[in-house]
């Protein structure tokens, strides 16, 4: 297929490389380039593809696809989007309306077909790598899901020290304050491989322009192939990826969850101070105020996750995080 990162002027399309072991195993998938502007997962995508295409790689068991761009339209055109974020509202459409809707229509399908996700993105702010995992097994509405052990596993194995979970019930927190609100929205790749009986997990590898980014991706895809026993290796290659985060738990993983999010509502409405992700902020801080001089105080000692001072009233303007107590599956 036409590469869209060397032809930008044909028209995009989506790259889907797939290797199968003639022994069964698991169906793993790994997606690069959701946004166009995060290149650390293409690149780490590409330098392993060129790897089995030499022979340095070879699949022992199951099957394993890579697309390195997964949004084209955005690649193509170097911004984070093509017409919308292709990581929300992630459902194939009957009837699509813009760039995102098509491309999900197409990828829907694909994840659908495999068992594991792993979503390479980066981000624009300084901070180290972390993993998005999702819920514990639960039969309620908003994410059932039956996988949280083998989830849990892989966040652990994949390379970054930070895991952090909580993602959808936090941001459904929001929309059910907003007017004409929408959970919908929150739903990315990882919700949607999880809503269509597999697993998935979102690696944040880094900041974009983070020379060392890409190194971090192919990690883990790398301690991916070893956990599952894929093989697909290179000789000397997949070494652990580690990221210190400062945290100080019995496993050497700073565990954190997402607890609330907080819109903006009016242009005014200012930040305390400059906030990074995942700085810490201490119970009744003050973290932000409202146009008219309220404070919105830290409800117990957490982090302050996220925070957007460009971002326009009614969307999410940042979320509060708390030390995560969940007991993960090991082993």
């Amino acid at each position: 297929m036409t590469d869209s990162a060397t032809h930008p002027a044909s028209t995009p399309v989506i790259e889907l490389h797939s290797f199968h072991a003639l022994r069964p195993g698991p169906r793993v998938l790994v997606l690069g380039g959701v946004h166009g502007n995060e290149t650390a997962g293409p690149v780490a995508i590409r330098q392993i593809l060129a790897e089995f295409a030499d022979g340095r790689r070879q699949l022992q068991r199951g099957t394993l696809s890579l697309v390195p761009g997964a949004n084209p339209v955005a690649w193509a055109a170097g911004r984070r989007e093509g017409d919308r974020n292709l990581n929300r509202d992630f459902r194939p459409s009957l009837s699509p309306e813009n760039a995102e809707d098509r491309i999900a229509s197409r990828l829907g399908p694909i994840l659908a077909s495999h068992d594991v996700l792993v979503d390479l993105h980066t981000f624009s702010a300084p901070g180290v790598p972390f993993v998005f995992f999702g819920p514990v097994n639960n039969q309620d509405e908003l994410e059932p899901f039956a996988h949280a052990a083998d989830e849990e596993r892989l966040a652990q194995a994949i390379g970054p020290q930070r895991l952090v979970y909580g993602w959808l019930s936090a941001y459904a927190k929001g929309v059910r304050r907003r007017q004409n609100g929408s959970i919908a929205y929150g739903i990315g790749t990882t919700e949607y491989m999880r809503a269509h009986g597999g697993y998935a997990v979102t690696v944040e590898c880094g900041q974009h322009l983070d020379p060392e980014a890409p190194a971090v991706a192919r990690a883990a895809i790398d301690n991916t192939l070893r956990l599952l026993g894929l093989g697909g290796l290179a000789d000397g290659d997949g070494k652990d990826a580690r990221a210190g985060t400062g945290g100080d738990t019995c496993s050497g993983k700073e565990l954190i969850e997402l607890y609330d999010v907080f819109d903006r509502h009016d242009l005014q409405d200012r930040f305390a101070r400059e906030w990074r992700s995942f700085d810490r902020v201490a119970a009744g801080e003050p973290i932000a105020f409202r146009a008219d001089g309220q404070a919105i105080r830290a409800p117990e000692d957490g982090y302050v996750v996220f925070p957007n001072p460009g971002t326009p009233p009614g969307r999410e303007w940042f979320y509060f995080a708390r030390p995560g107590q969940r007991q993960l599956s090991r082993g």
